[in-house]
This record gives structure tokens, C-alpha cells and sequence, in this order.
């Protein structure tokens, strides 16, 4: 059975600097007409960067929604029509100080696909030289380095709760330890 939602109609109710809201009316499988909202979003670049020690270069900031501090992987927004990779050079560049001489493609994941049209491109970053941060100017962050392993067992214990750095510091260390 295909269970594809016919979309009828579709209203833009918020347009934002980072999201636009919209409210569009589809036909079921079934027949019946429901309401779906969608918040639109480029999308994103997610890097796991992991020195020559097997450490990962990871960024603690304030997220507002939550109204704390969260350990998180280096990410940003891809602006529109900007390839994933370039996006991920970029904000770990300017997020960590870091480049990579290598960059692996981890794969693509959709972050809360009920009611969000956001991609995140996953990257694991290597050979990394250090360099110097270049944050936008309403961007506050600290630089940790954390072992592989430390990290991995504090996302299993769920002190690590956002979804990209779940997804990219379990996929990368499945990763590495397959090039054992």
C-alpha cells in the first residue's frame, strides 16, 4: 500500500531569517483531509572532527530553546544552493579553528521529520591542523577536546542530548573502528 499524502493546498504563515512555517491542507490514504504544519529549513553540515590521538574537537554554547549549555559537533546552516562539504569546511573553520585535510561523507539525516523539512549532511573530518576561530558575531562558543570513547560513553549516558552530535559521534566511531 502507498500511504503518499496528496498535498491540496498550502499557506506560508511565518517567514523567518532561519525558518519559514507553513500550514498545508492534504488528502490521506483514506480520504480524509487534515491539516499539516511544516517548518522549512536549508538544512545544515554536521562535522565530527577527530584529531591523530582519537580525540574529537566538539563546541560547548547556550541554546536558547532549552536554556542551557549543550555539548554539540561543529555545524551550521547551508545557505541556498551551497554544496553540504562546503558548508562543513566552513563552520569548522570558523567554529573550532580547525581544517581538515580529509573529509568523510557519514550520510544524511532528518532531525524531527513530523513536522521539520530539515536535511543534516554528516562529515568526519581528519588530519586536522588547528588555527584560529572566526565566530559570527552573535556566535558564543568554547572549544573541548574530548576523547572518542569519553564522548561515545557520555552520548550513551545521556549526558550529550542533541540529535546531529548523536548521530555523528555514534556513526563516526563505527567508522573509525572499522579501519582497525
Amino acid at each position: 500500500m502507498d500511504f503518499v499524502e496528496q498535498k491540496i493546498e498550502s499557506e506560508l504563515i511565518f517567514s523567518g531569517r532561519i525558518i519559514d512555517v507553513r500550514r498545508d491542507k492534504v488528502r490521506l490514504v483514506n480520504g480524509r483531509t487534515v491539516t499539516r504544519e511544516v517548518v522549512e529549513h536549508l538544512g545544515g553540515a554536521v562535522v565530527v572532527p577527530v584529531d591523530e590521538k582519537g580525540n574529537v574537537i566538539a563546541v560547548r554554547q547556550f541554546r536558547y530553546p532549552f536554556e542551557r549549555e549543550l555539548l554539540e559537533l561543529p555545524a551550521g546552516k547551508l545557505e541556498r544552493g551551497e554544496d553540504p562539504l562546503e558548508c562543513a569546511v566552513r563552520e569548522l573553520s570558523e567554529e573550532t579553528g580547525y581544517t581538515a585535510g580529509r573529509f568523510t561523507f557519514l550520510g544524511e539525516a532528518y532531525p524531527s521529520p513530523g513536522y521539520c523539512h530539515e536535511s543534516l549532511y554528516i562529515y568526519l573530518a581528519t588530519d586536522l591542523k588547528a588555527g584560529a576561530q572566526h565566530l559570527d558575531e552573535d556566535e558564543f562558543l568554547r572549544v573541548e577536546v574530548i576523547p572518542l570513547e569519553e564522548f561515545v560513553r557520555a552520548v550513551m549516558d545521556g549526558k550529550v542530548r542533541d540529535a546531529k552530535t548523536i548521530i555523528g559521534v555514534l556513526k563516526a566511531e563505527k567508522v573509525l573502528k572499522g579501519k582497525e
